[in-house]
């Protein structure tokens, strides 16, 4: 795995490069947000660990930024134990939090199950999905409404096409967060539901969606 680290300092990024390296992964480290941003244009990486607590910049802050235009996973490491912090990242496109100090093998934990989860989304649907006038394209990660491109985030596109890949079917929220999110962040907080209510925003019509309370949530087309 080819891993971006984004960690400013040695005394942590020196054992952590060197004990990711035993378990065959490959790190580029930086010690800015800026220059994390930069690599992304030009070096691919399959995983980006992201500290919050950087010099020139929040996590947070890069984390927003980066999810604009990618959609690598992301890790964000972080020593800071305010929750509002860390769903705040996680609301922005972060897949997972590891909250310091941690060990190498949880963290490589991690790093698997995310990765995992992605595999399990790109095998959800065929190549492209069609119900009604919603066209998704697995290939290009995006979703059309009636031809016109919709502005997804990747949160929201993945919830999407969760919810796609057995249309008419109610989704257990717990399944919800096992394949979109991971599931020991979301004990709390109204995350899910900020998702739902974003893409239903954005579909233009909240009959897309429907509530099955306690339950899940289930992706069909409004009648007209």
């Amino acid at each position: 795995m080819k891993v971006l680290l984004i960690e400013d300092d040695d005394a942590i990024a020196g054992p952590l490069v060197d004990g990711l390296a035993r378990y065959r992964m490959s790190v580029h480290r930086v010690s800015t947000g800026a220059a994390g941003l930069a690599e992304l244009t030009t070096r691919h990486a399959e995983m980006v660990l992201l500290d919050l607590g950087l010099p020139d910049m929040d996590g947070i802050e890069v984390c927003r930024r980066l999810r604009r235009t990618d959609d690598t996973p992301l890790i964000m490491l972080t020593a800071r134990g305010d929750e509002d912090d860390r769903v705040r990242g996680l609301e922005l496109g972060a897949d997972d939090y590891l909250a310091k100090p941690f060990s190498v093998r949880e963290l490589v934990a991690r790093m698997r199950a995310v990765g995992r989860r992605q595999a399990n989304i790109e095998r959800a649907a065929t190549r492209v999905v069609r119900l009604g006038p919603l066209e998704i394209d697995r290939r290009t990660r995006e979703a059309r409404l009636h031809g016109v491109v919709l502005p997804l985030a990747p949160k929201e596109y993945d919830l999407l096409l969760r919810l796609a890949a057995d249309p008419g079917t109610v989704v257990r929220r717990r399944d919800i967060m096992e394949s979109v999110w991971t599931p020991h962040v979301f004990r709390r907080g109204k995350t899910l539901d900020f998702h739902v209510a974003a893409l239903r925003r954005k579909l233009g019509d909240a009959a897309w969606i429907e509530n099955r309370r306690g339950v899940g949530f289930r992706l069909v087309v409004p009648q007209a």
